[in-house]
């Protein structure tokens, strides 16, 4: 079997570029003694807030966590309906069923892979309570259309901002355009930890507050528990190591844009692949490089491309609506099984360089299409 030379995403050296940074910051914890919560985690949250323009931001421990604890901040519940889109990580369908909701699947645009605002209203019933859109791949969902179909029923919006942080939709940050905002950060992520960690964002004083309780057990003041909620604190250690890689996100950000640039101009003359598509009203931060092979050679491409030492990934092979746990029929989202059938993520990170692409990647992809 042929070593895997230019991983899907290598963490390592972005690691080595903030070495002292993070290991003054974990020192700064450890001699502090104060591991869940306190100090380092309201700081963390202070600048979180800060850099995205909102009021509040609440961590949890994980991205998961944002979304259910999200959902029921927002006041979703049993019998409720929440649209979402059928492409994306698990979770964000998870969520809404761990809440006693039903999610509701409506197909994307195939140009964005994000849900398609045309197709939304038809989806709305009288249990419908809230949308959530994905910024998939860290290209931005068009959420002026949402919105405004939001405000006219009366419905919540939840972003699931997990691969877009620091991604903008016309000059405001993703995540903080909702009702609130869930993210993640986990290791692979933009803005990734050394372990599980998520962040609920909001401009909504009720919501954070709700969110706090719910972290906490359901408790506002400690062994006072006034509904059922969680263990969902964000570490300090997680917290002080975002701390550090918070301040370079935007330079990391731009990165792996100019790496994307790199690969699109070629990947644009290429026949049978289509590259990323990147919407005018958006800031892609390239949470993965994304593209479309068509013909059904996708897997046979991947695979040649394993042989010559070029990791890649499927993200995602089966839409959540054909998943065993919820079974709905083919055909009803077409578009979303559609790309799931062509989609391949190529080899993305900031400190990957442009040599890699040009020199391994895009030749091993050409000689083989």
């Amino acid at each position: 079997m042929n070593k895997i030379e230019i991983p899907i995403y290598d963490p390592r050296p972005e690691i080595e570029a903030l070495r002292p940074e993070i290991e003054a910051a974990i020192r700064r914890v450890l001699d502090s003694g104060r591991f869940i919560l306190g100090p380092e985690v309201e700081a963390f949250e202070e600048e979180v807030a800060d850099y995205l323009g909102v009021r509040h931001a609440v961590g949890l421990n994980s991205g998961t966590d944002a979304l259910v604890i999200g959902l029921r901040a927002l006041g979703v519940g049993p019998g409720d309906e929440v649209i979402t889109t059928p492409f994306t990580f698990f979770a964000t369908a998870e969520a809404i069923s761990l809440v006693g909701a039903k999610p509701v699947f409506v197909d994307i645009d195939p140009r964005t892979f994000n849900i398609d605002p045309a197709l939304v209203p038809a989806a709305i019933t009288e249990r419908t309570k809230a949308i959530v859109p994905v910024h998939l791949y860290g290209q931005a969902a068009d959420m002026d259309p949402i919105l405004t179909i939001a405000k006219e029923h009366g419905l919540k919006v939840l972003e699931d901002t997990a691969q877009a942080f620091g991604g903008a939709y016309r000059g405001r940050k993703l995540g903080a355009i909702g009702d609130a905002g869930a993210f993640s950060f986990f290791p692979t992520k933009n803005l990734g930890g050394f372990g599980d960690g998520g962040l609920l964002a909001t401009n909504d004083d009720g919501v954070a507050e709700a969110a706090r309780m719910l972290r906490a057990h359901g408790a506002k003041r400690k062994y006072q528990n006034e509904v059922l909620g969680y263990n969902s604190r964000l570490d300090a250690l997680q917290a002080a190591i975002l701390r550090v890689k918070l301040r370079h996100i935007d330079a990391f950000n731009e990165a792996r844009r100019d790496l994307a640039r790199a690969y699109t101009s070629p990947l644009a003359e290429l026949k049978g692949v289509t590259p990323p598509y990147e919407a005018p009203y958006g800031v892609h931060v390239y949470h993965q490089y994304t593209v479309r092979i068509a013909g059904s050679r996708r897997d046979a491409v991947a695979a040649g491309l394993a042989e010559r030492g070029v990791g890649t990934m499927v993200y995602y092979p089966t839409p959540v609506h054909r998943l065993p746990v919820y079974d709905q029929p083919a055909g009803c989202c077409p578009m979303a099984e559609a790309a799931a059938a062509e989609v391949l993520s190529l080899p993305m990170g900031p400190r990957l360089g442009r040599r890699a692409v040009e020199e391994r990647v895009l030749p091993a992809l050409q000689a083989l299409l």
